[in-house]
């Protein structure tokens, strides 16, 4: 048996030796050819060479690993170069000078009959000065959002909270939990909004979290913990794989955090994530896959089963987003509406963030984020051990926060707790669904992916959908407007839920709709023009620069006006 066994493993090497040879020969020959070239060449030109060729190589490489990917590196400067030619700059000066203006007039309309406080008052006003003064503010402006005027916005309608809030904030006004021996009851407070909060979403009793200030810093930090997490296993330059729908609050966390960030196509007509395409973008950066339950735009719920299996998969962590719906979709399935799993009996999640202060109807400034244990909430912690004045840890990005809120947060809760969500769901749910049906009716109209929870999407194959929120407003409605697609959408409330609040909505856009039909090109004016103009833009930096001017116009005042009306 061994001369056979021989004789094959003679056959076998002397192919190897065969393949062998055939690939280095030319790598032979090639070395051969350079040693002949540089036989008169000075050594130190070889090694500044040699020296020059790999720091260009490295420089190459260099451009590849950058959060921001090298073909958008390239358009932004193409763009750049292309704004600084003279008669270019001075065309968008001129347009970003008429925006301004229009923004600051806006801003500063609804006070133009009060008079600026630019300067300390000399003496204190009195305490009925001031509850005059905060009457008159609180009354500014024409939107009727007490009554359902708004999409989203004020999510609770009922007085008899807002009393019961207001009283129980005044007791804990004064208190910080960065204090929990001066506060021991406020601690308690928090630690029972956050194991409530892990029930709800079906935790065990290891699952645990914090409360935050709102959904944006309870996405900021998970993303903060996948990303040490990433940095401690040896990703170089780590990335967060999100749905494009997912909320902006993540491209905020990777410019924050200094780290990339891919969006995942959506299927079309559900507005779902692509499931295919987040499986190919995968890749050994990825810290982090992101669903939302729902989305904000257009009110989807992503597959979170099917990301949790990647998330196993791949050894990724998961993070549910569930800020927009989180004291909804915990309810649905309890009171009768079908839903996919989106919590933590999800195999693969690893946690979940959901705003107490929209449905849960605590007051604004409130969040919680929950971890499916305490080892991956450890890579949130902060921690300075050397600070001079002590050693300073915080558990999120504020180090004193406000003990009112988080009491608020908590007597929200128990006030309504599990029959007063099922209750709130039941007439949320049903409302929305009621006018989602109306409006798939509408000549003109569709909905844009499924309205699964609370939001309605809706565009137009007919005329410019932003036509119709001018429109709207007219009529005393404040809708969100979307782009990519072209869209607008209804987030409903408790307050849309009041009698005939609903009825007037539907009663409304079909009457909006009809009189934009007989004239389907009319419309495109108003927002409707700014917003396809600002859709049409190819660089994305010109559209930034324009937010910058409304953001810079929400601090202005009506000296500011002047100023820029050419006035001393």
């Amino acid at each position: 048996m061994s001369a056979p066994n021989l004789d094959l493993a003679i056959q076998q090497l002397g192919r190897c030796e065969m393949a062998k040879a055939l690939l280095t020969a030319p790598l032979v020959e090639a070395a051969e050819q350079l040693d002949t070239r540089l036989t008169d060449v000075a050594p130190w030109k070889v090694v500044a060479g040699t020296a020059s060729l790999s720091l260009g190589l490295a420089y190459l490489y260099s451009l590849t690993r950058h959060r921001t990917p090298l073909q958008i590196r390239i358009k932004n400067y193409i763009f750049k170069f292309v704004k600084k030619i003279p008669a270019v700059r001075r065309k968008i000066e001129n347009e970003k000078n008429k925006i301004r203006q229009s923004f600051l007039e806006e801003l500063n309309k609804p006070s133009k009959d009060t008079v600026d406080i630019l300067a300390l008052p000399e003496t204190g006003l009195t305490s009925e000065q001031i509850i005059q003064q905060t009457k008159a503010y609180l009354t500014l402006g024409d939107m009727d959002w007490e009554n359902g005027a708004m999409s989203g916005t004020v999510y609770n309608s009922s007085k008899e909270l807002g009393e019961l809030i207001t009283k129980i904030y005044g007791m804990a006004a004064w208190t910080n939990p960065l204090h929990p021996d001066a506060f021991p009851g406020l601690r308690q407070m928090e630690v029972e909004v956050v194991r409530m909060a892990c029930d709800m979403f079906q935790g065990d009793a290891k699952t645990c979290g914090c409360m935050t200030t709102g959904g944006t810093e309870s996405i900021l930090l998970a993303c903060k913990a996948y990303r040490d997490m990433a940095v401690e296993r040896g990703v170089e330059f780590p990335e967060i794989l999100c749905p494009v729908s997912a909320h902006a609050a993540f491209d905020k966390a990777a410019d924050l955090l200094g780290v990339g960030i891919r969006h995942v196509p959506l299927d079309k007509v559900t507005m779902r994530v692509d499931m295919s395409a987040m499986r190919r973008m995968i890749s050994k950066n990825t810290m982090v896959l992101v669903g939302s339950a729902p989305q904000f735009a257009h009110g989807t719920i992503d597959p979170i089963t099917e990301i949790g299996s990647l998330g196993l998969k791949y050894k990724i962590p998961v993070h549910v987003d569930a800020c927009l719906g989180g004291f909804l979709v915990p309810f649905m399935r309890e009171v009768g509406f079908p839903i996919q799993p989106f919590d933590f009996s999800v195999p693969g999640v690893t946690s979940i963030s959901a705003d107490t202060h929209k449905y849960g109807f605590a007051p604004k400034g409130s969040s919680v984020l929950m971890y499916k244990n305490t080892e991956y909430r450890s890579y949130q912690w902060f921690s300075f051990p050397d600070w001079p004045g002590g050693i300073y840890a915080t558990p999120t990005v504020g180090g004193s926060r406000a003990g009112g809120i988080i009491a608020a947060c908590w007597a929200a809760m128990l006030s309504f707790g599990k029959s007063g969500y099922q209750e709130t769901t039941k007439e949320i749910v049903s409302t929305t669904q009621r006018i989602a049906k109306e409006i798939s009716t509408i000549p003109g109209l569709k909905i844009i992916g499924i309205p699964e929870v609370s939001v309605i999407a809706f565009g137009s194959d007919e005329f410019n959908i932003y036509g119709l929120s001018d429109a709207m407003k007219e009529r005393g409605w404040g809708l969100n407007a979307l782009q990519f697609p072209e869209c607008a959408h209804l987030c409903v409330t408790r307050l849309h839920t009041q009698p005939e609040v609903a009825n007037k909505f539907i009663r409304d856009i079909k009457e909006a709709t009809a009189e934009i039909m007989k004239d389907p090109k009319g419309g495109d004016a108003g927002s409707a023009a700014m917003y396809g103009m600002a859709a049409s833009i190819p660089d994305r930096s010109i559209v930034s620069e324009l937010t910058a001017l409304y953001l810079d116009a929400l601090y202005s005042n009506k000296q500011d006006l002047h100023l820029s009306n050419g006035h001393a």
